[in-house]
């Protein structure tokens, strides 16, 4: 048996990786947004075309959650994430070298099948190394990798971008993803299980379109997804075409809002875990998110639109561990792989539908604005299905207290 220092070591160095990978996964995918200005005139594609390119990898991703949370209950996370990790990176390889729009669209739907092997699969790998009543805690240290990557390649994607191209700049952080993949693969490790785990079927997955909770959470990820994708897709963009601003300038206004939603989403899973209370959060930060999404396109000087995207950075992920935990503790962790392959699926058929719909918005209108007005209703109705979600998951948890006693 694993002595007590042992497993804290082994728990460390596995967050730690995956952690990171996850950085330089979303390295490569940021990478398509940061440098769409480039990649647009490069492929010679509109707008729409250019939200169809996110949509296609998003569409697969979707479409695989459920299988790979169930695939992670059912065999472990650990091999999983690594297959993500190394298709995914080893895809964006391939990405920085296509010359037409078609094979740039066939690249990211094989693309979205692979990343759907990271998400579940890596949620439940660092949830488990963490306490129960860390759950949200460890969710929103699981995005710090993310988002981290982001700030990182927003501080020097653009300039090596200028010097060298945007190809050879992807090229580089999708190499060293590909490294790291394989030294998470060598030293990363599965919490030895407590007990004999009670093994999961393909029924128990069908079980979860029977919970009215599981539904409440779908259409708040939904929009959660939907405001995410929006914001972090189609910012560069705004900043350079909408506002004129340089792409390095761009680059550092994206890298700001990456960094406050780095530290920002553990914070909120904290917040969550403290309060015990995790629909207040998510109703909370929706509601921020509404006045945000709408005056990122009303505000007239830059520096007040610097202050808005920092405002709506802050809160965009805050109740994304929150969220992610609301399933867990109703239905078990038993189910954990599976209730957030759930969650993620719908939370990415709104990304896809969002960013699409923003492209299409701003070939029509010319702008992005009338875009970001309907995110900010979305946002609305957020905040109305979190009460709904607060009073389902308290009637949930007293009937479970009750059965026990």
């Amino acid at each position: 048996m694993n002595s007590p220092p042992l497993i804290r070591r082994d728990a460390a160095v596995t967050v730690t990786l995956v952690v990171v990978c996850q950085g330089f996964n979303m390295l490569t995918v940021g990478g398509i947004a940061l440098f769409l200005p480039l990649i647009r005139e490069d492929l010679d594609m509109s707008f729409a075309q250019a939200g169809m390119l996110s949509a296609a990898a998003t569409f697969t991703y979707a479409l695989g959650q459920i299988p790979a949370g169930y695939l992670a209950d059912r065999f472990g996370p650990k091999r999983l994430f690594f297959l993500g990790i190394l298709g995914s990176t080893l895809l964006s390889l391939n990405f920085g070298m296509l010359q037409s729009y078609p094979a740039a669209i066939a690249n990211q739907i094989v693309s979205g099948v692979f990343r759907a092997l990271i998400f579940a699969p890596g949620l439940t790998l660092v949830a488990s190394w963490f306490p129960a009543d860390r759950r949200a805690t460890a969710m929103g240290v699981y995005v710090i990798g993310g988002v981290s990557g982001n700030v990182l390649l927003s501080l020097v994607g653009p300039f090596l971008a200028i010097r060298y191209g945007w190809r050879p700049t992807f090229i580089f952080f999708a190499a060293l993803g590909v490294a790291m993949a394989f030294v998470y693969l060598a030293l990363g490790r599965e919490k030895p299980a407590a007990k004999p785990k009670q093994p999961v079927g393909m029924l128990d997955v069908f079980q979860l379109f029977r919970y009215p909770i599981m539904w409440v959470c779908a259409g708040i990820q939904f929009i959660r997804f939907g405001v995410t994708t929006s914001f972090n897709f189609w910012l560069p963009s705004l900043l350079v075409s909408d506002r004129g601003l340089s792409l390095p300038a761009a680059g550092l206004i994206t890298a700001m809002g990456a960094a406050l939603t780095a530290s920002s989403n553990p914070l909120g899973g904290y917040v969550s875990d403290r309060l015990r209370n995790p629909p207040l959060v998510i109703g909370g930060s929706l509601a921020v998110l509404a006045c945000t999404s709408a005056l990122i396109v009303v505000v007239d000087s830059t520096p007040l639109l610097v202050l808005v995207v920092a405002v709506n950075s802050v809160f965009l992920q805050f109740y994304f561990g929150p969220l992610f935990t609301v399933p867990v503790e109703v239905l078990g962790a038993r189910f954990a792989g599976m209730t957030t392959g759930f969650g993620n699926m719908f939370a990415n058929l709104g990304a896809l539908i969002f960013a699409y719909s923003l492209g299409v918005v701003k070939d029509t209108a010319g702008a992005f604005k009338w875009g970001f007005i309907a995110t900010s209703a979305f946002c609305v109705a957020g905040v109305v299905l979190s009460v709904v979600l607060a009073r389902i998951r308290t009637r949930a948890l007293m009937a479970a207290m009750a059965s026990t006693a």
